[in-house]
């Protein structure tokens, strides 16, 4: 008998827009996570390619695995927030993630590690893993995110070694990003939709860790789970959007909106931040088989 979303208590949300040989690695490697039952949500964000039959043969599969599986398809490319958003209602468990079509699963027992955090720590609202780079040393790309004096969203860790004492303890953040996040739903159903006025991209999630801990709940950053990430296919490669362009306008959106609250935190300084380059990293790159934890 075919499991019901109802029937599990993790809710798994990944958006697609066109990349479906990134969706279908993706994909593929959700069937490595030890949890078991759990539910997948896929929006296929006006896709033009064939990612399509990729959520089809994922569902025929998942079927028997005691995956369960809600679809949607959505017209055109409606951006992150909007698209995010209208998928909210096939969220049924108690634990909702957003994933990107980017990601693949390293700690096979995920899931379990960043539920079990946000039961642990009644007062966060989302927990969120050490992302790293899919290519040997499996650098750190994320460590969650601090941000300056003067707003800058700075990924702490990025580029360092994954066995850095630095990023291997347990703590809050500023902000996270969602390639990868987990969420209390009841925390979600209170702060409410993404601001659709970061829509198509840019900014969404940083904006919705303020508003979580506006509520006064906790973001906290847990190393002991890796997730690798290829980085910027979700929303950087994308055909016909100008992502320097909104990267620069939500920015200032954010600033705009929450410079009362992190211009008094204890960010960096702006003089100290910079951005490290990183190559970028396609499938053609990566190995068919990743370390697994």
């Amino acid at each position: 008998m075919a499991i019901s979303p109802a029937d599990c208590d993790v809710s798994i949300l990944i958006l697609a827009h066109n990349k479906a040989d990134y969706t279908q690695r993706t994909l593929n490697a959700l069937f490595l996570s030890a949890l078991r039952p759990f539910h997948v949500v896929l929006v296929d964000n006006g896709s033009t390619d064939h990612t399509p039959q990729v959520y089809s043969d994922f569902e025929a599969r998942a079927a028997k695995e005691d995956i369960a599986v809600s679809r949607m398809k959505l017209d055109e490319n409606t951006g992150v927030s909007i698209g995010r958003n209208r998928a909210r209602g096939l969220m049924t468990g108690r634990y909702w993630v957003s994933m990107d079509n980017d990601i693949l699963v390293r700690t096979r027992s995920w899931l379990e590690m960043l539920r079990a955090t946000l039961q642990e720590y009644p007062k966060a609202g989302i927990v969120g893993p050490k992302l790293v780079y899919p290519l040997p040393p499996h650098d750190i790309q994320n460590a969650g995110c601090e941000v300056t004096k003067g707003g800058q969203v700075v990924y702490r860790g990025r580029g360092a070694a994954r066995t850095d004492p630095q990023f291997n303890s347990l703590r809050e953040c500023q902000t996270l990003i969602s390639a990868t996040w987990m969420m209390r739903a009841d925390v979600a159903q209170q702060v409410g939709l993404l601001d659709e006025q970061f829509t198509p991209i840019q900014f969404e999630d940083i904006d919705y860790c303020y508003r979580i801990r506006e509520a006064g709940f906790t973001c906290l950053y847990q190393p002991t789970v890796e997730m690798y990430h290829f980085e910027n296919v979700t929303t950087g490669r994308t055909a016909g959007v100008n992502y320097p362009y909104y990267t620069v306008k939500n920015g200032l959106r954010f600033k705009q909106k929450w410079r009362h609250r992190f211009s008094q935190e204890n960010g960096p300084d702006d003089k100290d931040w910079s951005w490290a380059t990183i190559p970028t990293v396609t499938l053609d790159d990566v190995p068919k088989e990743l370390p697994l934890l």
